[in-house]
């Protein structure tokens, strides 16, 4: 049995330490708005936060992330950057088909939760990693601005 923190609750998962964290959360925990794209972290929708950080959960080892904070879309509205970034996203009619959005959002709550003033360049540099079939980049940029006004 392998203890996590995820989204602020102790939680035991009974997988083999190498089990990508994306599947504990998936598979064991039913918390699946994470998402699997590549399985080669390149894609960004399985991105979570680790400590705050944007994480590839798809590559990611269960056992790498004991002892450390582990935050999914679920949870991300629960904070202030979080529910601006949502909001903004609803305003903005962001999501296309929607597959790539959990992945975004955390990206752009982790850059938000560092950087509330960010430019286009700080934007295209954090959200590099991933990736949306449907071209919604223009409005995910335009919502991680409509954010970052509504925390100034």
């Amino acid at each position: 049995m392998i203890k996590l923190n995820v989204n602020g609750k102790a939680v035991n998962v009974d997988v083999a330490p190498d089990t990508p964290l994306l599947w504990a959360l998936r598979d064991t925990l039913q918390l699946t708005g994470t998402k699997y794209g590549c399985g080669q972290a390149m894609c960004g929708a399985c991105t979570v936060h680790l400590d705050g950080e944007p994480t590839r959960s798809c590559v990611l080892p269960v056992s790498a992330a004991v002892g450390r904070r582990i935050t999914t879309i679920e949870a991300v509205d629960s904070g202030k950057v979080g529910h601006a970034v949502q909001e903004a996203w609803r305003k903005l009619d962001v999501v296309q088909c929607g597959y790539c959005q959990s992945g975004q959002i955390m990206s752009a709550v982790a850059l938000l939760s560092h950087n509330r003033k960010p430019s286009d360049a700080d934007i295209d540099a954090a959200m590099s990693g991933n990736l949306c079939r449907c071209a919604t980049y223009v409005r995910i940029r335009a919502a991680i601005h409509e954010a970052a006004k509504t925390l100034a």
